[in-house]
């Protein structure tokens, strides 16, 4: 199955797709004027389902998988058409979809700060009318989480513009209306800016919007962009601005200045990363380059300080077939390393993981059902320990332990905190580096799940709780300036003499000691 698009001189198979532009004409490159961009018709969508498995897991696969750091949840799964997009919220559960539907479930560590022995729990669900596939994602400044569009709807090609958002709190969704005159949004592109503003794109024209979130209302922008926002993604740099590789026009590149609500040009890759119109995860690291892995296998990588282009290494043949990154997740471990996994061809079977040290790539152990995977079935988030929680859209799910327990990464330094805690209180803390030096986790357009905010870790006892952070003050990367953020203390904490970190990407701070109150 293969990714062709065509753009339409008018909304003639509306009924194919819904939200198409009339404007007509493919993008003329730099010059191409945004606010005329045409929507790109998709003859054919990212499958909707996992590839049919062509083998069977054996003993044998999963003793190996075991050896290079993988291991299965003990918890059983709950999902019925199989895990989606997985979100770190600011308690430190993970919050998973069950794809195609309305429900999500959260999975909450256990009382030593294992994942994986932890539990299940359902929450609330969506807007019964929503069952996004494929969709814009974030944790937003105020714990809260935010979806947007999706390329199906329960299961349906829709590229539909619903949206829900979700208070845990309250343990409930709210509907969001889409940006004014926006027909589609699908499995558009999202991220939050450093001062916290939400912006999504259009999955199928050039424009983008920022949210107000105090009025749920939507503002207009994008000036500048040269192409559709379709299958880019965007990768937020230590200067608070966005890289995107334009996958409708190669070879440029381009940045999104906040500043100017609109796009300048970031130079050109030095080969061709686009494949069938896709392109891999694109990935700030510790040394402030962005590893752009491509869609045909090639690779590049962007100085983020200089502003210059390096060609990066090229993924291997195997079986006499180029393995690629086409709609493909990657994370960055606390050593600075990134994984991800690479497939021969588009949409294709097996799956072969690799790691990439900022110099070369190298083939490692994946999960045991990579055998039976393609790249866009996967979903990678780091969690709160440094271990990395997998998807595949199967029963099978996994968490990778990493080898090295070395970290580059700089670790946040509290500056002030309460030196004592009550049960269900909330206090504010400050620091620096609460939000980490990247994004970590990458995909581009059908899933974003950035981790770069504050968790609170509290252990009390020989117990360990988070307690849920809201009202971060800053939301860039890389950066040293001072950030406030507010955090719950659990009802159930127990009483006594505790510590307490900050952790950001896995990354904690050095521990203060607290009390907690009865």
């Amino acid at each position: 199955m293969r990714h062709f698009r065509f753009a339409l001189a008018a909304c003639t198979l509306a009924s194919l797709v819904a939200g198409c532009s009339a404007a007509g004409g493919p993008p003329a490159g730099p010059a191409a004027n945004a606010a005329n961009m045409p929507r790109f018709m998709r003859l054919t969508h990212t499958p909707a389902l996992p590839p049919p498995h062509k083998h069977a897991i054996t003993a044998l696969m999963r003793e190996k998988a075991r050896k290079g750091g993988w291991q299965p949840l003990t918890a059983t799964s709950p999902f019925v058409n199989g895990p989606g997009t997985e979100m770190l919220m600011t308690d430190g559960t993970v919050m998973v979809n069950d794809s195609c539907s309305p429900n999500w479930y959260a999975l909450t560590p256990d009382s030593s700060g294992n994942y994986q022995h932890g539990k299940w729990v359902q929450r609330a669900s969506m807007p019964s009318s929503y069952g996004p596939l494929y969709f814009a994602s974030a944790v937003l400044p105020d714990g809260k989480l935010i979806v947007q569009g999706g390329e199906y709807n329960f299961c349906y090609s829709a590229e539909t513009t619903l949206g829900a958002i979700y208070d845990p709190v309250a343990n409930a969704w709210t509907a969001v209306q889409p940006p004014s005159g926006w027909s589609s949004l699908g499995d558009g592109e999202s991220v939050v800016l450093e001062n916290g503003t939400y912006m999504v794109g259009n999955c199928c024209l050039s424009t983008q919007a920022l949210l107000n979130e105090s009025n749920m209302t939507w503002t207009l922008v994008g000036n500048g962009k040269q192409d559709s926002n379709s299958e880019e993604g965007w990768t937020l740099l230590p200067n608070g601005n966005a890289l995107t590789v334009n996958v409708f026009d190669p070879p440029y590149a381009q940045l999104y200045v906040p500043k100017q609500q609109g796009w300048i040009a970031a130079g050109q890759t030095p080969a061709n990363l686009i494949s069938e119109y896709e392109i891999g995860p694109a990935t700030l690291m510790h040394d402030k380059r962005v590893f752009v892995a491509g869609g045909n296998g090639q690779t590049a990588i962007y100085d983020s300080t200089s502003g210059k282009w390096t060609a990066g290494p090229t993924f291997p043949m195997q079986d006499n077939q180029q393995l690629d990154t086409g709609d493909a997740p990657s994370t960055m471990l606390l050593d600075g390393t990134i994984i991800l996994p690479a497939s021969p061809g588009v949409y294709s079977t097996p799956s072969t993981f690799f790691s990439f040290n900022g110099k070369k790539l190298k083939q490692i152990a994946g999960p045991p059902n990579e055998v039976n995977d393609s790249t866009y079935n996967f979903r990678l988030l780091l969690l709160p320990t440094g271990q990395v929680l997998s998807v595949d859209g199967s029963s099978d799910i996994e968490i990778y332990t990493p080898k090295s327990k070395k970290s580059v990464a700089l670790p946040p330094v509290i500056s002030s905190a309460p030196s004592s805690i009550s049960p269900g209180a909330t206090y504010q803390i400050a620091g620096t580096r609460f939000n980490g030096e990247s994004q970590v986790n990458m995909y581009g357009d059908d899933a974003q799940q950035a981790t770069n905010y504050p968790l609170v870790r509290i252990t009390a006892g020989s117990k360990v709780y988070y307690a849920r952070t809201h009202g971060t003050s800053f939301m860039g990367v890389a950066s040293n300036k001072k950030v406030t953020t507010s955090f719950d203390v659990p009802a159930g904490i127990a009483a006594g003499p505790a510590t307490l970190v900050v952790v950001t990407n896995g990354v904690a701070s050095q521990a203060v000691n607290v009390t907690v109150g009865t």
